[in-house]
């Protein structure tokens, strides 16, 4: 159990890109995931995941493929929409993985504020302007949870960015102020951030902890148990 003062409510930001990289869909990781879903509510039986799907490369392609055919007459609201469903097409293949123990609903309209006994929840993106970061910081606000597990293909927050300066160092930890300069202020439709600048500033807000982390379930497992792991704090 997670040694940390938190309730035993959990939202996990799953990555899109994880889901879906470049190349189809993973379903080695899903397999991981789904193993050390069902592990956890083994272990505890008050234990609830909110699972809330990214786009991945679905979301890039269909952009892409709307852009070279009418080329750049696209709005944000259109690209976003892309996302969006991308965000849904996902959430429902981690509702069928999970269809015995999930919530028979896929939370997409987050001003509806349900009561999801099951041990399961997925979530999926709701409307333009928001990423499936804010959607997960909204889900802590409904539900009162306190802890955002965030894996993505990045799986820690650098001092620089690592895909421009070769001694980029990782963080272990860093402060939403610190955070934020980094993220900057502004959403935009199909943007690749360890966590989008919106939902930067609505989780300062609401003193969540976010946990950035990668694909390895053993290293995630890890910070479930108290020990220590790989990975990014912030808070």
């Amino acid at each position: 159990m997670v040694n940390n003062g938190y309730t035993d409510k959990v939202v996990i930001s799953v990555g899109g890109s994880l889901i879906v990289p470049d190349g189809g869909i993973d379903s080695k990781f899903l397999k991981d995931l789904n193993v050390f879903v069902r592990e956890q509510l083994a272990k505890n039986k008050n234990r609830q995941f909110f699972l809330i799907t990214g786009g991945g490369m679905t979301t890039r392609y269909y952009q892409a493929a709307a852009r070279n055919v009418i080329g750049h007459q696209l709005s944000e609201d259109d690209l976003d929409w892309i996302g969006i469903h991308a965000t849904r097409l996902n959430g429902h293949l981690l509702r069928t993985i999970f269809r015995d123990i999930a919530h028979p609903v896929i939370i997409d309209d987050y001003s509806i504020i349900r009561k999801p006994t099951e041990p399961v929840v997925v979530g999926a993106g709701w409307k333009p302007g928001w990423s499936t970061d804010y959607d997960a910081v909204c889900v802590c606000e409904d539900y009162g949870v306190k802890l955002i597990i965030n894996l993505s293909k990045v799986g820690k927050v650098y001092n620089k960015d690592p895909r421009k300066f070769k001694g980029a160092k990782p963080l272990s930890k860093i402060s939403w102020p610190d955070f934020r300069k980094k993220m900057g202020n502004k959403w935009i439709p199909g943007m690749n951030l360890p966590f989008d600048p919106v939902a930067v500033e609505k989780a300062q807000q609401l003193g969540l902890k976010v946990v950035l982390m990668g694909k390895d379930f053993g290293n995630v497992k890890k910070f479930f148990k108290g020990e220590k792991f790989v990975g990014t704090t912030i808070e």
